[in-house]
């Protein structure tokens, strides 16, 4: 089994950020983790792919729309209904054809979270992921080539990453943490299949997670384990109660939990939103006045405080992170200010 992971120079680069957000938050952190990774509500946000067939596009194009029925938000693909082609970007684009750009050549399956995509301190090392105008910030693998026939759910995952959805699995409410099995069972004998995957020995004792995912086809060390599979406890973190129907928690195979059937199990079909999938979404992006007033408030109060404990540090192209972080805060200040519908 493949997880789904991010390239390890964009997760370097997000935590860089990260550790700025902390040190410069100040009384308005919620704003800051939370609002600031969300695209304005009742703006539109734009999609573009690299590759791909028109077929593709659409099929893509009508699986969000669980998505954005359910919120203040506009997916903008570029239809063309007269072609019936939809936008495109390219590797070599210096301005951005789309806040999200997806691509279908790398392995795997992923998204940058939120307003990431467009974070250009975000892979700012040049590779094929990031946040800047030529890199992918979303990725759907092979599936130019290979559609798989429940391939919605995996649409809906991804693009709710995009609008700033985190995995169900790491969220802190949830039994995930201590029902994973981290650890071999006593007395593994590490063993591998014809493929490089980690099995069960000769006398049937397991490997744990982090057995299994350091060999084929993941290879992840240690710490990578800890970031994409360990909950995020931090207090910081604004989470929501954890919801095993959500399109957002995997299908870990039986063996990587404790217990059968496990309390961090999915229960729901893996490919239409679930009901706390959709009140997570009007919680990001409301409709009425009232909610967008309120973030209006926290937008004010990070607006006091940020810059207070981060100026200074430096993003891995060389910018002063307090002043790209103070910027968007302003622009997205200006957007609700202006009044999103």
């Amino acid at each position: 089994m493949q997880l789904e992971s991010l390239p390890d120079d964009v997760v370097a680069s997000i935590e860089v950020r990260d550790r700025w957000r902390r040190a410069s938050a100040g009384g308005g952190l919620e704003f800051l983790v939370t609002d600031i990774a969300r695209w304005t509500p009742g703006s539109t946000v734009r999609v573009a792919f690299l590759d791909g067939d028109d077929q593709l596009h659409a099929d893509i194009a009508g699986a969000t729309e669980q998505i954005t029925d359910a919120c203040n938000l506009r997916l903008d693909f570029g239809h063309d209904p007269a072609t019936g082609t939809f936008r495109r970007w390219t590797t070599s684009d210096t301005a951005y054809a789309a806040e999200i750009r997806g691509g279908f050549d790398l392995e795997g399956f992923f998204s940058l979270v939120g307003t990431d995509s467009t974070d250009r301190t975000v892979g700012a090392g040049g590779g094929p992921v990031g946040g800047n105008p030529g890199q992918r910030s979303l990725n759907l693998g092979r599936y130019a080539v290979n559609r798989p026939a429940r391939r919605e759910g995996t649409v809906r995952h991804e693009f709710l990453h995009a609008i700033g959805f985190h995995h169900s699995h790491q969220n802190m409410r949830g039994t995930c943490e201590e029902e994973f099995r981290w650890d071999d069972d006593a007395g593994y004998v590490p063993t591998r299949d014809q493929d490089g995957v980690f099995v069960a020995d000769a006398e049937g004792r397991r490997p744990g997670i982090y057995t299994y995912l350091a060999g084929e086809p993941n290879r992840w060390p240690r710490a990578k384990v800890d970031h994409n599979l360990r909950t995020e406890d931090d207090p910081d973190v604004v989470a929501g109660p954890f919801d095993p129907q959500s399109v957002m928690l995997y299908r870990f195979p039986s063996f990587f939990c404790k217990s059968a059937p496990s309390s961090c199990a999915p229960t729901g079909d893996g490919q239409h939103l679930s009901a706390g999938d959709r009140r997570g979404l009007q919680l990001l992006y409301p409709h009425t006045a009232h909610e967008l007033a309120d973030l209006q408030t926290r937008a004010d109060a990070v607006l006091h405080s940020i810059g207070t404990g981060g100026e200074g540090l430096r993003g891995p192209d060389g910018g002063d992170l307090a002043q790209t972080y103070r910027s968007r805060v302003e622009t997205l200040v200006a957007a609700q200010a202006a009044g999103a519908p």
